[in-house]
């Protein structure tokens, strides 16, 4: 049987960190807590579960705390979790059976991330797969009877195991001002964290927050560099901010930028907003309904369906079209009643 090493960073858990570790700490080998900066009793109450608690100097940056984690993990797997999640004991027993009979050359497992809505911030399920438990040595191994390569991809298995979340709050906040702050000091985002900052804004973010990304995705909208995917996106972000500023030249420049290459459902929802807030009820039915039923989201969810379906049903009741607006009543019914569809083949390693 493997052996497996909890690694956590903590800052000021202190109600919520005996909870997650009541649900974990007979389930794995060894333990060990990276501290942060805390100022309440994390610290003591995660001596009361190992003597592996290190303290950290915070550098503003998540990746280096958790790597620090890892290098002091001795274990054959290691287990990466946060104070707010919770295995529960149907869980428990699905780990524990993971543990049992987990075949070697595995190197990475997801488990579903449950009850990521709790606080909307930068995800659009509520269920996802994500990477967990992680092989701590990798063995490279070569592939091929002639023309060998190593093989680089990593092996990875989709458990069945569902972690929940238990936030008490939001975190986008914290995460938006890390993105800010990091980006003005000229870190390029690669591909991968540009579509979640954009993303985490459209989601949680306030006008505020908008206007602080503002120059970093005005930047990354008129960058050579970066693909059509990521310049959509950097022109959603700059054109929502623009809007909620109202700053009209602004918002049609950076508007007209998708609906000229491609269109998504995230423009068309602005579009929408805005011929509303001027009182063109029709115009903006016909953006809500582009919306919907011609477009695609790119970052949001929502504005491919809950978002401009309530836009279409205001804009009929207020123009007194009673049967068209009952039937995106209906429509919103259904989709509501239907729920949240499942992510196709999980997110994968990210």
């Amino acid at each position: 049987m493997i052996t497996i090493s909890l690694c956590m960073i903590v800052k000021n858990e202190e109600s919520r960190l005996r909870r997650c570790l009541d649900s974990v700490a007979d389930l794995v080998d060894e333990i060990v807590i990276v501290d942060t900066g805390s100022t309440d009793k994390t610290r003591d109450i995660a001596l009361e579960y190992t003597k592996m608690v290190y303290d950290y100097e915070w550098v503003d940056d998540f990746s280096a705390a958790r790597n620090y984690a890892f290098s002091k993990a001795t274990g054959d797997y290691i287990y990466s979790a946060d104070a707010d999640e919770v295995l529960d004991e149907e869980n428990r027993k699905r780990f524990l059976l993971l543990k049992e009979t987990l075949l070697p050359e595995v190197e990475i497992v997801q488990m579903r991330y449950g009850g990521q809505l709790r606080f909307h911030t930068v995800y659009n399920f509520d269920r996802e797969y994500r990477p967990k438990l992680f092989k701590r040595l990798r063995e490279f191994v070569w592939l091929g009877p002639v023309h060998e390569t190593v093989r680089l991809e990593p092996v990875v298995y989709d458990s069945d195991i569902v972690i929940t979340h238990l936030p008490d709050s939001s975190h986008a906040k914290r995460d938006l001002e890390v993105f800010r702050r990091h980006c003005s000091l000229g870190w390029r985002l690669p591909k991968r964290l540009h579509n979640m900052y954009a993303r985490e804004l459209l989601l949680a973010g306030d006008a505020e927050d908008f206007a602080g990304a503002e120059a970093f995705f005005a930047a990354s909208a008129a960058d050579g560099g970066r693909d059509g995917e990521e310049i959509a996106q950097a022109c959603c972000v700059v054109a929502h901010g623009a809007r909620l500023a109202g700053d009209t030249v602004k918002f049609f420049k950076y508007a007209s930028k998708v609906i000229a290459e491609e269109a998504n459902s995230e423009i068309c929802c602005e579009m929408g907003h805005f011929y509303e807030d001027a009182k063109d009820l029709e115009e903006a039915a016909v953006w809500y309904y582009n919306a919907v039923y011609e477009t695609a989201p790119i970052l949001n969810r929502l504005a491919g369906g809950k978002e401009p379906l309530e836009g279409l049903l205001r804009c009929y009741e207020a123009m007194g079209c009673p049967e068209q607006a009952e039937v995106y009543r209906n429509e919103l019914i259904r989709l509501i009643a239907e729920g949240e569809p499942e992510p196709t083949g999980g997110t994968g390693v990210r």
